[in-house]
């Protein structure tokens, strides 16, 4: 039975990043959120991959939801052209609030601060605070150091195989949504 998923937050960079294809992958990620009915929570910016997914729904008529600090909004990097601009006070209110208005997190290309949203979340999970999906689009094998470090986690016994198989990786946008939407939170797990 497919997980009913409305809205998906997309944690992602403030910059383009050096090869097209993260931006075309970045549209193709929408496309597929687009066609599936769901819609889009975010960063609330307008520069890098961030304005990219935010335009690109808007394009397709889609919802868009964008969560900025005050801060971040008096530099003028808001985007307030999407369906709905929430100002918080603090990156913590933002990233709360990002998760408590989507069903699902997908992370894509990004810097440090994708990283911090997305091991926030992966964490929440393995620590039975949610049962959210979330997922990594793995474009040009952007994440595969990551992958491969986290199974370096497991091996030194400091993350449980169960648990690093509850991030999913997929290459695909078409894949990674279907992964999300099928994704069967584990029962019964001890984090310890």
């Amino acid at each position: 039975m497919l997980m009913e998923i409305r809205r998906i937050a997309v944690y992602c960079g403030s910059a383009k990043g050096i090869d097209p294809i993260y931006v075309e992958q970045a549209k193709a990620i929408i496309h597929e959120m687009h066609a599936k009915g769901m819609g889009l929570v975010y960063g609330g910016g307008n520069v890098g991959i961030m304005g990219i997914i935010a335009d690109e729904m808007l394009k397709l008529g889609g919802d868009v939801i964008g969560i900025i600090p005050q801060k971040l909004l008096e530099k003028e990097v808001a985007h307030h052209g999407i369906t709905q601009l929430i100002v918080v006070e603090d990156m913590h209110q933002r990233k709360a609030k990002m998760f408590e208005l989507s069903d699902a997190i997908i992370a894509l290309p990004g810097g440090i601060g994708t990283m911090e949203e997305l091991f926030e979340a992966f964490t929440w999970s393995q620590l039975g605070y949610h049962e959210k999906p979330c997922g990594v689009l793995n474009v040009k094998g952007y994440y595969n150091h990551l992958h491969e470090f986290l199974q370096h986690m497991v091996d030194h016994g400091f993350l449980k195989q169960e648990f690093k198989n509850m991030l999913l990786f997929d290459s695909n946008p078409t894949a990674i949504i279907a992964r999300l939407q099928a994704f069967e939170f584990p029962k019964m797990l001890k984090w310890y």
